[in-house]
């Protein structure tokens, strides 16, 4: 469906201002299971959302494949007519759009090696291991135009490995994963060094701890804390007066030793514009402690008075945009894992959880799904039938130490880091 066509014919039909995003996707999977590769895809999709509004009644129409221009403008209408009037925060400024370094394509059947060749890192060391994997080489395109005179688009293409490891011993159940993801070929030890690396860790148990003990959580495991560090930025939050930072800014709320930035240009989830064609910023939410700044998308940016920094994301097609981060960098601080192990005479190391993320409270009571009891430096086993319950904002005021192994999950760079005022309690 032509873009253009569709927008004129939205504004011919009686909306006065309207905007088209048009999504292409296309990857072709590959999945082991019971360390044997077990199946091969190849995806593609297409999609379009119009989102127009008449008398700033808003609207919203999404098709995937092919569609008639009149049916979508038809339901678009439709849904404006049950909708209240609103006002229209949209983009009239086209940004640049980004110019992704070419790489060599990666085949299936390089795909296949790579799952191939990670699976027997860990069995030529573990055999009695079962492991699944995936790998995808997708390629990702998208285009928005607005009424406004807004034209931009991008495309990105991303490398995506994970692989778990499951052990059964006895009544004892192990499952350890690890992903990866990169714009080119990388090295495959970069998912199974860990895994081997906590299966050594793994070989015993050991009795946790009890009470309010240091606790590291891995890179891994960290999104536990910065995630409601990010909600409570939430523009959104502010506007709803829900934030317990409604009235902390330029006031310290975390650890002075904790920075928190915004950078659009690291990463494989680097991005020249938002869901709105808002320019990315580069911004410090949190410096060395002192919240510094909310984000919004253009409208909540529009009503509290904020920068436009592009933080304007759509959980989906047919979704309206709505705050959200991406590259949240945390800075880094000084040490690998180990030395941050080495540290603690008595607690307890996160890798894995099970539970819900805490609310915007910060109080949350989560199951440690991967983790391990530390004794004067060392891990000397894994713990089972362990919980770790408390304040997430707490916790970031109890900062010991921040690492300096700084990794990729998702947009969220972190290192590992230690923390206390948080409690552990287990049945063994």
């Amino acid at each position: 469906m032509n873009p253009e066509q569709l927008l004129e014919l939205a504004l011919k039909h009686g909306a006065t201002t309207a905007e088209v995003y048009v999504s292409n996707s296309q990857s072709q999977p590959v999945y082991f299971e019971a360390n044997r590769l077990k199946q091969l895809e190849n995806i593609s999709s297409e999609g379009i959302a119009l989102r127009l509004w008449r008398n700033h009644q808003p609207g919203v129409a999404i098709a995937y494949g092919d569609i008639a221009p009149e049916t979508l403008v038809e339901k678009a209408l439709a849904i404006s007519d049950l909708n209240e009037p609103e006002e229209i925060y949209l983009n009239s400024q086209s940004p640049q759009g980004s110019t992704q370094a070419e790489y060599s394509e990666i085949s299936q059947a390089q795909l296949i090696s790579y799952g191939e060749e990670a699976i027997a890192q860990i069995t030529s060391k573990y055999p009695e291991v079962i492991c699944q994997s995936q790998w995808d080489y997708g390629y990702e395109s998208m285009r928005l135009i607005n009424s406004l005179g807004l034209d931009c688009g991008q495309s990105d293409r991303t490398l995506d490995g994970s692989i778990s490891a499951e052990l059964v011993r006895d009544e004892d159940f192990l499952n350890i994963w690890q992903s990866h993801s990169e714009r080119q070929n990388f090295a495959t030890n970069l998912l199974t060094a860990p895994i081997l690396q906590h299966l050594e860790w793994s070989s015993h148990n050991a009795a946790a701890c009890q009470g309010k003990v240091p606790i590291i959580f891995t890179a891994k495991a960290a999104d536990t804390l910065w995630g409601i560090v990010a909600e409570a930025c939430n523009g959104r939050h502010v506007r709803q007066k829900t934030t317990p930072w409604l009235d902390k800014l330029n006031q310290l709320v975390i650890s002075p030793d904790i920075t928190l930035s915004q950078d659009p240009t690291l990463g494989i989830y680097s991005l020249p514009f938002d869901d709105e064609g808002t320019p990315t910023q580069s911004v410090t939410w949190i410096e060395k402690g002192i919240l510094k700044c909310f984000y919004g998308d253009r409208r909540t940016a529009s009503e509290l008075n904020l920068q436009f920094t592009g933080n304007g994301f759509r959980g989906g097609l047919g979704s309206y945009p709505s705050p959200n981060l991406f590259n949240l960098i945390i800075n880094s601080g000084s040490g690998n894992l180990l030395d941050l192990i080495s540290t603690i005479s008595d607690g307890i190391l996160i890798d894995q959880i099970l539970g819900d993320s805490p609310d915007l409270s910060g109080d949350f009571s989560i199951n440690i799904d991967l983790g391990y009891r530390i004794k004067q430096g060392k891990i000397i086993g894994r713990v089972k039938d362990t919980m770790v319950s408390g304040n997430a904002y707490t916790a970031l005021n109890n900062l010991i130490q921040l690492g300096s192994d700084r990794q990729w999950q998702g947009s969220l760079y972190t290192p590992s880091l230690i923390v206390g005022g948080l409690s552990v309690t287990s049945r063994n």
